[in-house]
């Protein structure tokens, strides 16, 4: 029969129970269980020794069973189980160099913070709590368990996790365990790229993004991955048009502003649209002081691409999120725009997350919505046909009117999808007129 996840989570640990096996359902999924929520996953915590999970599960994977854990599919549903355990020392700072077969309080004592050291029997729904993690659920408290600093020092990319806690849960992070933050942050140089960019783009498409921003600049983690972003504290902007404050500050409101379901490329474009206004400002003495930013978007589109690279992007993602970066200034010009560079821009495949973007840039700032307005006015006019429809005609219409290829083709072939777009030629035959009368004799 089919089971949901719990059905077959609570399954798997009668099965280890009825072995004579303590099993417990542990970590994030009694978290969110005690807070109402649906857990993406649930772990199983055991007295049972990977060989003797083996014996139960023989099909289990036993990838992790260095470190005690088995990966078992049952009833459709892959679930990891693992020995109760105390840790070895880091020296890698990130997995402990070997595991030591514990109890399930010697287990609890190792994990991160008191929130994901409960258990759970699911055969009675008690909840075991050998680290006050009940107390710090319930005043909503996210602390480390022991002492902070130690577990920083075993798993560095805690930092980041404390972070994301704190903004995807609404958790205060508490006092000890902030200062051991800030304090370990450095730490966070010895964590592989990727995992580092794992944990920003879950901080990055949930809701508390702001917050994630924030913290991870008060807590100085930005210096030691992207410390481009740390120079927006205090970039001051002109008044008159930024009244908000400075780049953090208007950086952090566009990441309030966006919907919750934002997409990831769309929360990268927005964090990063702004980064070259530091190095690129400069004040005009002869316009009263005014302070400007000259080409922070063309070098902006540059410190992008190298600080995803930094964090190991996929090419996907950066070519999404650069050109947003580069074009973002673009949308001042629309409505001075000639139709066909019009909805050349309008086509680009990133058009709908940059309109949010600049919606986001504009509410976050001076507030004028008229360039916003004109556009999603212009998508509904040009909605009835494609923005960019199939060319009149193509290089074998020149070839066939006995042209030979090369560069001019390119040239010819532009303006007259030019003329199209404009809406003065519209057929075949009206394409070809105009080419031997403004091309082929030249």
């Amino acid at each position: 029969m089919d089971m949901t996840e719990w059905e077959a989570a609570a399954d798997i640990a009668e099965r280890l129970h009825e072995a004579g096996y303590e099993a417990l359902l542990a970590g994030g999924c009694v978290r969110d269980r005690l807070m109402g929520r649906e857990p993406k996953d649930y772990d199983i915590a055991t007295s049972a020794t990977p060989a003797q999970m083996l014996r139960l599960f023989p099909k289990g994977n036993e990838v992790g069973a260095h470190f005690g854990v088995i990966l078992v599919k049952h009833h459709g549903h892959m679930l990891e189980i693992a020995t109760f355990r105390t840790d070895g020392s880091y020296s890698d700072g990130r997995r402990p160099d070997h595991v030591i077969f514990a109890t399930a309080k010697e287990d609890a004592l190792r994990r991160d913070f008191t929130i994901n050291g409960l258990f759970e029997d699911p055969q009675t729904g008690a909840v075991i709590d050998h680290v006050d993690g009940l107390a710090d659920l319930r005043a909503g408290i996210l602390r480390a368990i022991g002492d902070a600093s130690l577990r920083f020092r075993e798993d560095s990319l805690r930092l980041m996790r404390a972070i994301r806690f704190s903004g995807s849960l609404g958790f205060a992070i508490e006092e000890n365990t902030w200062q051991a933050i800030i304090r370990d942050a450095p730490l966070i140089a010895r964590i592989a790229p990727e995992r580092i960019r794992d944990e920003m783009n879950r901080m990055l498409v949930h809701p508390s993004r702001a917050k994630a921003f924030q913290l991870l600049a008060d807590s100085g983690l930005f210096h030691h991955f992207w410390p481009e972003v740390m120079a927006l504290i205090g970039c001051e902007q002109p008044p008159e048009w930024h009244p908000e404050g400075d780049v953090f500050v208007h950086t952090k409101i566009m990441l309030e502003m966006l919907d919750h379901d934002a997409p990831l490329e769309l929360a990268l474009a927005v964090l990063l649209h702004d980064i070259a206004k530091p190095p690129t400002r400069t004040i005009d003495h002869n316009a009263g002081g005014r302070i400007r930013f000259n080409g922070h978007d063309t070098l902006g589109a540059e410190m992008a691409t190298d600080m995803l690279r930094r964090l190991r992007y996929s090419n996907e993602i950066i070519d999404a999120v650069v050109p947003m970066v580069a074009r973002h200034m673009q949308f001042m010009n629309v409505q001075q725009m000639r139709t066909a560079k019009l909805k050349r821009f309008m086509a680009a495949p990133t058009f709908d997350q940059e309109l949010e973007l600049h919606r986001v840039d504009c509410g976050s700032s001076n507030g004028f919505t008229d360039n916003l307005e004109y556009l999603i006015a212009k998508q509904e006019e040009f909605s009835r046909e494609p923005l960019i429809p199939s060319p009149l005609i193509t290089g074998r219409d020149l070839i066939e009117a006995g042209l030979r290829p090369g560069p001019l083709f390119t040239q010819i072939l532009d303006a007259i999808q030019v003329e199209q777009l404009e809406g003065r030629l519209r057929t075949r035959e009206e394409a070809m007129i105009h080419f031997r009368q403004h091309w082929l004799n030249r």
